[in-house]
């Protein structure tokens, strides 16, 4: 079985405590190189793994011992590094946001096709056990129609976490371009388009930045939501939560109501018309504060998807752009203070595909 060596651009604490793990534990990658802009970060992971280090992006990328790049940097690099490696014929991993806007996501995927290389996006949710559980049951009709939802992201924030504390470049508009919209918000973008296996069409938001002063991202948002058949629904993405995180999706049918990591002792409850309830314990959905807890299956998905042609992968770019319009429209709806359409066509009001 053949091996797929990885470069991993971005050092920080998604690459450390989740995708140099996973990749290690994966029997078919190897970490061949690893690249950071900061000399002792790049040698430090390189010794550890036993790889090449880089500092410069552009030569980690010309290594032909290369097959796959996994992009970690901050946002802002993300759309230039995807371009450049699947243009020398690398096949890519790109954390998300895809990119800060989507003329770049545009390109990416131009590139994309052009090179005849694999581009992902790590959203980690749709491979949660509750989540692909919840979706297989709404694909099943056990909920009859769905009428509404609710989904919520929210913790701390990065510098609880992020490898430059409050120095992070999480919290730069140059680097970040999006805060907490685009660190949590488009992980449930994404996940709603998942379960309910429908595109968003229509965004209303209030964004806004509460709780950092030395932010110039917002770090607090509450957009209302529609897709494409007509159910309507709320996201919440926060930086401020001072307790514990709260990563939870409910989802409303006409015959019961589905309740996704909202239960300290369930991660699946379902709650029917008649009364009854279903109690399922499927396994725990990745925090922040356990980062390796469990296997993301983004490295998995990446591997098999390139090794294997796995088909039906639910991280594509074109996903991922989906993922990053409705954050985008969230932020242009705060801003123009109205309804941002993302649809070519009316939506569907009242009706579901």
């Amino acid at each position: 079985m053949k091996t797929l060596r990885v470069g991993v651009v971005g050092l920080g604490s998604i690459a450390r405590n989740r995708h140099l793990p996973e990749l290690e534990q994966n029997p078919y990658t190897e970490i061949t190189a690893v690249c950071d802009v900061v000399p002792s970060r790049s040698e430090e992971i390189a010794k550890a793994y036993h790889a090449t280090a880089y500092t410069e992006y552009e030569e980690l990328i010309e290594d032909p011992r290369i097959d796959a790049v996994i992009v970690c940097a901050a946002n802002h690099l993300h759309a230039p590094v995807s371009i450049a490696a699947l243009q020398a014929g690398k096949h890519v991993l790109c954390e998300k946001p895809m990119a800060t806007t989507l003329e770049e996501a545009d390109e990416m995927i131009a590139a994309q096709k052009a090179s005849g290389k694999l581009l992902l996006i790590a959203h980690n949710q749709c491979f949660v056990p509750s989540h692909q559980k919840a979706r297989k049951m709404i694909q099943a009709g056990e909920l009859g129609k769905i009428y509404s939802f609710r989904t919520t992201f929210g913790h701390g924030g990065p510098e609880q976490w992020s490898i430059d504390g409050k120095n992070s470049w999480f919290f730069d508009k140059d680097k970040a371009y999006i805060g907490a919209l685009g660190d949590l918000g488009v992980h449930k973008s994404h996940l709603i388009e998942f379960l309910l296996d429908e595109p968003i069409q229509e965004v209303a938001a209030f964004v806004d930045t509460l709780a950092k002063p030395y932010a110039d991202v917002d770090d607090n948002a509450v957009a209302v939501l529609r897709t494409k058949s007509g159910i309507i629904g709320t996201l919440t993405a926060s930086w401020s939560y001072v307790a514990e995180e709260d990563n939870s999706t409910i989802i409303y049918g006409e015959k019961g109501v589905i309740r996704l990591e909202d239960s300290p002792d369930y991660s699946l409850v379902v709650e029917y018309q008649n009364g009854d309830r279903s109690n399922h314990s499927l396994g725990a959905i990745q925090t922040n504060d356990a980062q390796t807890q469990s296997n993301s299956g983004v490295v998995d998905a990446f591997a098999s998807c390139v090794l294997h042609n796995a088909s039906d992968c639910p991280i594509t770019a074109e996903k991922g752009r989906s993922a990053l319009a409705v954050i985008l429209a969230a932020l242009d709806s705060n801003s123009d203070k109205k309804v941002i359409s993302l649809a070519s066509e009316p939506v569907e009001k009242g009706e579901q595909a």
